[in-house]
This record gives C-alpha cells, structure tokens and sequence, in this order.
C-alpha cells in the first residue's frame, strides 16, 4: 500500500490464486497528536484511559453488575490497546496495562489485617521522583551500561583523552574508564538527583578526574570531547545527532549504546558496530560508533 498514513500489518493471504488485500491499521497522524507524542508521552498514555473510563461510568450508570476488579481490568485494557494503536514506546503498554490493577490491589491490603504503613508508599515516591523524575523531561529512563561497554569505550580513548557520559546515572562506565585508563579525564551530566548524587560520590571517592554535573544533556558542550557516549532511548536520538554534527570536532567519536540516529538520511549509519551482549543477554547491546568529520 502506498498511503503513508497506514502501517502494513500483514502482507496478504494466498487463497485461490489471488492474493486477500493486506490488512492495515491506522496511524493517528495529526500534527497536534503527533506533537504530544513526541514532546508529552506520558501525557498521552494518560490519555489513554479516558475511553476505558467512560465504558466503566456507563456500565455503572446503566446498572449492570460489574464488580470493581472487573471495572479496574476494562480500563486497563483499554488503556494498554490505546497505546499499542498509538505506537507508544512498549513500556508504556505495560504501564497502561498494570498502573491501575496494581494500584486497586494495593488498596485492597490497605483493607487487610496485615495493611501496609503509608510511610512505605511515601518512600517509594520519593525514590522514584529522586532516581527517574529526569525521564518526564527527558524521555529517558535509566539504563545501566555493561561493563563490556565500559571497555569499549576505555580502549577508543586516545592518551589524556576526553570522553563525556550523556545521562550517566550511577557512574558506573565512568568508575570502570577511570580503572582503565587512569590518565583520562572524564565527564558526566545526569538529570536525576538521586542518581547524580550517587555518581558524584562514587567518582569522588575513586580518586577519578571526573566532572559529574547535575543537569540537562542539552546544555552540555560537546566540543571539548574526544569521546560522546550516550546510552539514552530511541525519542532523543535524531536531536542529539543533530547536536553532535555542529558540535564535535572532527576525528571524535559519537557511541550509542543500542540505539540508533532516527530520522536521517541512511549515508549516516554508524562506523563501526559493536556487539556487547553476553550469550542469553536478551537486550542484544551493541555499541553504534560514529567518527565525526
């Protein structure tokens, strides 16, 4: 099919000869919904379970007899179909599908001999909101590297070189690198506080000549870098190679750990491809490397 608005979901079926015209699913592809998307997923994912809501409401105005689980798993269906339609990342499908029944059987303890103290809920929000409250405006979550990607990077740097960690989290391939190659001098920038903190610490104690920012990648220059490492998620990829192309020098490195540019011209595919899994390691990692001219 040739409308660009569709997504082939089967290519036909031989019956008889002749060929059963392929089965296509909509995209929603209006520029308002494709800029929320983009910019505001969570928002859409919220979104999400209105439709579910509202069958709930008219169930229970309608007076037929739906116990509160039942309600509950409705608007989680439907909440998890909606994304899946929209084509939000995967694991926003699974938010979608298990928020609100995890959330009703949490209450359901609430009601129980053996209730839960509210104070656990309080420090479970505040570990979350320390160590992820960087991904609602970023669209990263935390992705910790392999120390096979630590190596990686560690045998690529030149003598004093200098690399940066684009979204560090713990610290972890920076401590490594410094292990390595004690004469680098090193970078990261993390958004989250928690984890900023907690890389901070680490690199302080190791005795590394590590420069560990709070902050937005954004405002990083990378110009300075004889490395730019980055293990991020596929939503902030096309713009940071945007940035990486006006700014790093010529002969540097660009490395992204398993995700690739989107939205650019295919001369751009990487330099070099580097397979980092372990046997059985099902997120297949690999190292994208891009020398910059």
């Amino acid at each position: 099919m040739s409308n660009p608005d569709t997504k082939l979901l089967a290519s036909g079926i031989q019956t008889g000869g002749s060929p059963l015209p392929p089965v296509a699913l909509p995209e929603f592809s209006s520029p308002l919904f494709s800029s929320l998307k983009q910019r505001s997923p969570a928002l859409i994912a919220l979104l999400a379970h209105l439709p579910g809501v509202i069958f709930a409401a008219i169930l229970v105005a309608s007076g037929i007899q739906v116990t509160l689980p039942g309600l509950i798993l409705i608007v989680s269906l439907c909440a998890a179909l909606l994304a899946w339609l929209w084509q939000l990342p995967l694991w926003w499908r699974f938010i979608n599908l298990f928020f609100l029944p995890l959330v009703g059987f949490a209450l359901y303890l609430q009601n129980q001999t053996v209730a839960i103290d509210p104070n656990w809920y309080l420090a479970a929000f505040l570990i979350l909101a320390l160590t992820s409250i960087g991904a609602v405006r970023t669209r990263v979550p935390l992705y910790l590297s392999s120390p096979r990607a630590a190596d990686e990077l560690a045998l690529r740097l030149p003598q004093n070189g200098r690399l940066i960690d684009l979204g560090c989290g713990l610290g972890g391939p920076l401590a490594r690198i410094h292990e390595q190659r004690p004469d680098s001098r090193l970078a990261g920038i993390e958004a989250a506080p928690l984890n900023w903190l907690f890389a901070w610490l680490r690199l302080k104690f190791s005795g590394a000549k590590a420069d560990i920012r709070f902050g937005n990648l954004w405002t990083a220059n990378l110009a300075d870098y004889d490395i730019v490492y980055a293990y991020l998620s596929p939503a902030p990829m096309a713009r940071l190679w945007d940035k990486a192309l006006l700014e790093m020098k010529p002969g540097s490195l660009f490395i992204s750990n398993s995700f690739s540019v989107n939205g650019v011209d295919t001369s751009f595919d990487p330099d070099e491809l580097i397979e980092i899994s372990q046997p059985g390691d099902l997120s297949h990692a690999q190292l994208l490397i891009w020398r910059m001219r």
